[in-house]
């Protein structure tokens, strides 16, 4: 009896997401009037600005830090949980205050990490569906949740010195892109990107050879854009190296 009415509930629940993302798709065909438009874009805007006040207030003066990307899913016993831990101590001890995106899995063990070396520990949290919530290991008053990615994006390379890109999804590789695609054209100063883990990167680090430099979709020196590591003694040590080559500032 009780397994049917879990059946039951789990199948009502996705008829209620169906039909919610049904009415989210007719209502972008929707025709507004003059006065939906203005009002509720007005608030958009304003929304908008509020997030890159707070975000500018609260980060202006962090200092340099090193921003952790990586999944959300990943438990603590993962290997890649405790290498991120050890990223951020080790930053920490260069010098460096830690960013993440403030949620759990790889974001918490930078966090971690960082709290533990008695760092900064930066949580650029994000209002997700399922209530992502801020880790534990954030500084209380370095924790910032958004509603907008494209502002938290911001965030993250304004008040960068580095990426660290540790195994991730869609998410982890929409913010390597996005800091590549600024780097490549020019858009920010250049910083180091070190993507951690050879064996998880291997197959997108050869369709980008094979593929995107064959078909001249980019350049062979943009592979110089990042350094693949398996360390967490050689993924700092690539940040180190970057600095101590290049002489290069904080970016702000």
């Amino acid at each position: 009896m009780a397994a049917k009415k879990a059946v039951k509930i789990q199948k009502d629940d996705k008829i209620q997401k169906a039909l919610e993302e049904e009415h989210r798709i007719r209502k972008a065909f929707k025709d507004k009037d003059w006065a939906e438009i203005k009002s509720s874009d007005s608030w958009v805007i304003f929304k908008v600005m509020s997030e890159f006040v707070e975000g500018f207030e609260k980060l202006a003066k962090i200092g340099p830090c090193v921003t952790i990307f990586g999944s959300a899913r990943i438990k603590p016993d993962n290997q890649y949980y405790k290498m991120a831990e050890e990223i951020a101590y080790q930053l920490v001890q260069q010098g460096y205050g830690v960013i993440t995106g403030g949620g759990p899995g790889i974001m918490e063990a930078g966090n971690k990490g960082a709290n533990r070396a008695s760092g900064k520990s930066v949580g650029l949290n994000i209002y997700l569906p399922h209530e992502q919530k801020g880790n534990i290991y954030i500084d209380p008053d370095k924790l910032i949740t958004f509603d907008y990615f494209f502002v938290r994006k911001v965030m993250f390379v304004k008040y960068s010195q580095g990426f660290i890109v540790m195994p991730g999804g869609f998410g982890t590789i929409d913010e390597l892109s996005e800091a590549l695609t600024l780097i490549q054209t020019k858009k920010i100063g250049r910083f180091p990107i070190v993507l951690v883990g050879k064996k998880f990167w291997a197959g997108m680090m050869e369709w980008i050879k094979k593929v995107l430099v064959t078909e001249k979709m980019i350049s062979a020196e943009d592979l110089d854009l990042f350094v693949l590591v398996d360390t967490p003694e050689d993924a700092v040590q690539a940040i180190d190296d970057f600095y101590t080559k290049y002489l290069l500032s904080p970016n702000f």
